[in-house]
């Protein structure tokens, strides 16, 4: 799959679907939505970080109704292309469509959930992860003439 080739469905995933993969997705969402079918999986479920919500939420995005799914809740190689945004979550993504022609990229992002500090310190590590999708996402699939973050 080429640089700024949308692809028809798109999964992305991350170790617990509680940071980077919902965040993505509901940043895909935003973007792509209208023209990809777009989810996100952990390989371990666990429930969405406040962080998370609050830096969406800054942006004019509700997640409030992300609710945590694993690989085993969803049929991976019927996803056109995963994104893995962890080292654990690449491995399963490939253990997953072994047999499959989904493409699986590897997207390195930061677990902002290791910054220690005050509540705005980590707030910041939450956006820094948050527009380093944004732009990951706009660098690899294009900016489309819809909605716009």
């Amino acid at each position: 799959m080429r640089n700024g080739e949308l692809p028809g469905s798109l999964l992305f995933a991350c170790t617990y679907n509680s940071i980077r993969s919902p965040m993505a997705e509901a940043l895909a969402r935003r973007l792509y939505g209208q023209t990809a079918y777009i989810e996100s999986v952990g390989v371990h479920r666990s429930d969405l970080d406040g962080f998370v919500v609050a830096v969406l939420d800054e942006i004019g995005i509700d997640s409030h109704g992300h609710r945590a799914r694993t690989f085993d809740d969803v049929d991976a190689s019927s996803f056109d292309l995963i994104v893995s945004l962890s080292p654990e979550a690449h491995h399963s993504a490939l253990e997953s469509t072994r047999s499959t022609a989904t493409d699986v990229e590897y997207w390195p992002i930061p677990d902002p959930s290791a910054v220690e500090g005050s509540r705005e310190t980590r707030l910041d590590a939450y956006r820094r992860v948050r527009d380093l999708i944004l732009a990951r996402l706009k660098a690899r699939f294009g900016t489309p003439s819809g909605p716009t973050l």
